[in-house]
């Protein structure tokens, strides 16, 4: 799970200020921002997977599985993302 850099629910928590402003009556628009560009996911779309951040819908890098033992790197051949050991490189 990813830590986005600002939670409103630790925000909403926030005592009221004392002009009205604010959290937790206010979003703040620098703080939506920060997290959309934190969570932005810029890859083709046949690397995308569709999931789900807590009760949200979100998308995932698509990776192979990571072999079980061995020294490998993540690479591409013939267009398809692998892992390839490292003996093979």
């Amino acid at each position: 799970m990813i830590n986005l850099p600002v939670s409103f629910k630790d925000k909403v928590t926030l005592p009221t200020s004392a002009d009205g402003t604010g959290y937790p009556y206010r979003i703040s628009a620098t703080d939506l921002d920060r997290n959309f560009a934190y969570a932005a996911l810029g890859a083709e779309d046949g690397w995308i997977d569709q999931t789900s951040v807590g009760d949200h819908a979100g998308r995932k890098l698509k990776l192979p599985a990571i072999p079980g033992t061995g020294t490998f790197v993540l690479g591409c051949v013939n267009g398809n993302i692998q892992w390839i050991a490292t003996e093979a490189c």
